[in-house]
């Protein structure tokens, strides 16, 4: 069974201590994190290339991204200009760029690139979140080629809807790394 390297993306104002992101990567410490410039009004571009350069220092064959919310968004736009083949991608939570309702302290993140992933992605969102219709998140799904998970009313899949360690995530993570225990 091939090796798998997590590369966990928080979104907009990082992943707080209690978010299932840092949890995991509590749990697991072989997991990478992504580092950006500026977590709290976030550059499209700046945030590609940071994801470019942490894929870079992988075998993009065993990495398999974890995505939250911006971070989804982040992903979209550096396949679509790496066009990068990696192990997969977990998009939790996507959150939609091209709502009135979004953070305009994010700079770049619209139109939603909608085209194919290059790698296999679960898309997972629920039926109340705050950033995204549950619609519209099955709809990046559809366009990126990803299986799509709706968990039901789950918020916006982060510590302020009550979600720690998410047990359930780790279920589709080992699936997309094709193992049992990560």
């Amino acid at each position: 069974m091939q090796h798998s390297t997590v590369i966990l993306i928080p979104g907009l104002g990082d992943s707080e201590p209690d978010h299932w992101q840092s949890l995991w990567q509590q749990q697991h410490p072989p997991f990478k994190r992504v580092q950006q410039q500026n977590w709290d009004a976030p550059k499209q571009a700046e945030w590609v290339e940071e994801i470019a350069s942490t894929v870079r220092q992988h075998k993009p064959e065993q990495v398999v991204l974890v995505a939250h919310s911006l971070a989804c968004i982040a992903v979209a736009f550096w396949a679509q200009k790496y066009k990068q083949a990696i192990k997969g991608a977990l998009l939790v939570a996507p959150a939609d760029t091209e709502a009135a309702s979004f953070p305009e302290a994010a700079a770049g993140f619209a139109p939603i690139p909608i085209a194919q992933l290059p790698f296999k992605s679960i898309v997972v969102s629920s039926s109340n979140d705050e950033y995204i219709a549950a619609g519209r998140a099955q709809q990046l799904a559809n366009a990126w080629g990803s299986r799509y998970v709706n968990i039901g009313m789950a918020g916006h899949i982060n510590s302020a809807s009550g979600y720690g360690r998410w047990d359930e995530g780790l279920e589709l993570l080992k699936g997309l790394c094709g193992t049992a225990r990560l």
